[in-house]
Parts: C-alpha cells; structure tokens; sequence
C-alpha cells in the first residue's frame, strides 16, 4: 500500500453510513471525475445556545492525497465548506488542529480562521 492508498474496512464503512443517515453531517469528497478520491472532510452542524441560539459549523476530518497536496485542492475543499455551512445559515465555523502542525495552522489561517480557543480531549 504507498501513500496514496487507504485500506477502508468496515468501522469505516459504518461511519460514513451513519454520516449520510444524518442530516446534521455532511462528508465532503474532491474528486477526479473518474471516483479517484483526491480529498474529503467532514462538516457537522451543532445547535446550540450560545451566539443566539444559531448554528454553528464544526469541519472535522481534513485530508488531502499526499502526493496532491500543494495544489489547491484543501483550499478549494474548505471554501466550499465554509461556503456551505453559510448557505445553510451558521454563523461560525470552528474546526481543531494537532498543536504540531504548524503548516496546517498557517492554511487556517490563510482562510481566515483565528486561533481563539485552547482544546481539550479526554479519550474513553
């Protein structure tokens, strides 16, 4: 397998079936136009209390094929997301990033994504 392939097995499967199911989940794939997969991300809309009670967008899951990153395409990927969570009405589109990725960091915030919050996670 070299670095452009991913083995997808059934937990896989799964997810994504659970995502489609869902209306506050929406998975995002760039494509060639012949099913090679080139990037996906997944988008998830959260009500909530805060900011008005409006609904805010959490991008989670960014991935771009190694060997095409470089290109384009995550910036192309995220626009479109940011541009659909807009359509659908959020007002605020969050996502996280690994503290070490510095690279990524500086993507974001080419985007226009400010760092305003420290993350915390708790695996189970």
């Amino acid at each position: 397998m070299d670095a452009s392939t991913v083995h997808v097995d059934d937990a896989c499967v799964r997810a994504f079936d659970a995502i489609d199911a869902d209306r506050r989940n929406e998975m995002m794939v760039l494509d060639e136009g012949d099913g090679t997969v080139l990037g996906c991300l997944q988008l998830t809309y959260i009500p909530g209390l805060g900011r008005h009670g409006q609904e805010r967008a959490l991008i989670e899951a960014v991935r771009i094929r190694a060997d095409r990153r470089g290109a384009g395409l995550g910036r192309d990927l995220l626009t479109r997301a940011i541009d659909r969570a807009r359509e659908r009405g959020c007002t605020l589109v969050q996502l996280t990033s690994n503290k070490r990725r510095a690279e990524a960091h500086r993507f974001y915030a080419s985007l226009g994504f400010a760092r305003s919050h420290d993350g915390f996670k708790l695996s189970l």
